[in-house]
């Protein structure tokens, strides 16, 4: 009996030492687990950081895109209403009393100052033309009976494009597309005179030019309209800035200025020419303006963005290797409007 009792307690022992030792793990254990796990879930990171940076850059490419393609359709909609569009000649010179010399370099930004475009080496104009502009319910229908007795009307307007690359933090390190526009106020025999313009004309209130702003004049002197529109002078001195900002269009236009895609136009034929109007360093946004000596509307615009700019902060220059970042558009657009001059 002594025996089997022994025997019994010396099992039990056994079998609690046992089930001690099977409790947890032992260092070794832990050690290869951490191993394992370090081996299995760093390449599983690596991997989904790899996608959400193929993501994060396919969508930069896919917003580029689509932002070129509505700056462009924007510029062809404005351009639609030009009635003349200033070739190279007459966005690289001065005014000058000679009319086969003359150009509106100095009447515009960035000679002649607006907010947003002060500077030449940062500020560039590209795209310069005539349109006409609809204003709505401008003026007043005399002896209405409606009870609606506003009607619209059309202005003439003065609209520049700009390529702009400077060190302002607000936007990219890439360029950006600006706009400026001065228009005609709506004059009125029984309206206001308003300030810096003459006696004899008269506004409706509310209604008065944009500072320095100043119809064009088809009486000058000149063998073509091309040379009469290069004498056009802004109102005011050459000192007074423009009070119109130069607002932005668009951001993240390429900004390159080696390798680049060169600036190219439609070729020339017996009957027109093409003028390049390009920066003299950047091609990511530049114009072609078909030149006749009786009219300039016809123009083809071609834009470049910039999708790296909106992924790293170094290394945004254009090149063969990264060009799919580098979405482009183009289009060729003919003004509807008309001047006739003799």
């Amino acid at each position: 009996m002594l025996s089997i009792l022994k025997y019994l307690l010396s099992s039990q022992l056994i079998n609690s030492q046992k089930n001690q030792r099977d409790k947890g793990f032992t260092l070794i254990e832990l050690q290869v687990a951490v191993i394992l796990a370090f081996l299995v879930i760093t390449p599983l990171l690596g991997f989904m950081i790899n996608i959400l940076d193929t993501d994060r850059r396919e969508q930069a490419k896919a917003t580029s895109e689509q932002e070129i393609q509505t700056a462009i359709d924007y510029i062809s909609r404005d351009l639609e209403q030009a009635i003349y569009v200033y070739d190279a000649d007459g966005l690289t010179r001065n005014f000058n009393s000679n009319p086969s010399l003359s150009g509106i370099k100095d009447q515009i930004p960035p000679a002649k100052e607006a907010p947003g475009c002060r500077d030449a080496n940062e500020c560039q104009p590209i795209l310069v033309f005539w349109k006409r502009k609809l204003l709505e319910d401008a003026i007043t229908v005399p002896n209405s009976t409606a009870t609606d007795n506003l009607d619209d009307t059309f202005v003439y307007s003065l609209v520049a494009y700009y390529l702009i690359k400077d060190s302002n933090t607000t936007w990219s390190k890439a360029a950006r597309i600006a706009r400026f526009e001065i228009s005609d106020g709506v004059q009125s025999r029984d309206g206001i005179n308003c300030p810096g313009y003459p006696l004899e004309e008269r506004y409706i209130n509310g209604r008065c030019p944009n500072p320095g702003f100043k119809r064009f004049d088809l009486t000058k002197v000149g063998n073509n309209l091309r040379e009469k529109l290069n004498q056009w002078e802004a109102a005011g001195s050459k000192e007074s800035p423009y009070t119109q900002r130069v607002d932005v269009l668009v951001d993240y236009i390429d900004q390159s200025i080696t390798s680049v895609p060169p600036a190219t136009c439609p070729a020339n034929t017996n009957d027109t020419t093409w003028s390049i109007v390009a920066p003299t360093n950047m091609t990511g946004f530049y114009a072609c303006v078909e030149t006749r000596k009786t009219l300039n509307s016809r123009v083809q615009v071609f834009l470049r963005g910039n999708a790296l700019a909106r992924v790293q902060s170094n290394n945004l220059n254009y090149s063969e290797n990264n060009k799919t970042y580098f979405p482009s558009a183009s289009v060729r657009v003919e003004g509807r409007s008309y001047l006739f001059t003799r």
